[in-house]
């Protein structure tokens, strides 16, 4: 598993009932090319607390030149930054 946390710029929806779900992202890869990723599925999300912030993890996935990512991107409600938490290659 590759740890990056890096900061991501992100395209939610939320529902009327408030909950949030990630589209797309994009990203800065290691070629330092923007990369847009388009999310094929949220597997799953559950909230966070740690040293009192709140956030949202989401698992996704998503196909990416050609391969599948499995990836966590996290939400911190509070500041509202995203950031990609955990890649699985």
């Amino acid at each position: 598993m590759q740890q990056n946390r890096c900061p991501i710029d992100v395209i939610s929806v939320c529902s009327a009932s408030g909950e949030i779900r990630p589209l797309r992202f994009r990203m800065e890869d290691e070629h330092h090319e923007l990369l847009c990723v388009n999310i094929d599925e949220v597997i799953s999300s559950k909230p966070i607390q740690y040293v009192g912030i709140e956030a949202q993890i989401f698992l996704c996935r998503a196909t990416v030149r050609g391969k599948q990512w499995l990836f966590e991107l996290k939400y911190t409600i509070r500041s509202h930054n995203w950031c990609l938490h955990r890649r699985v290659c």
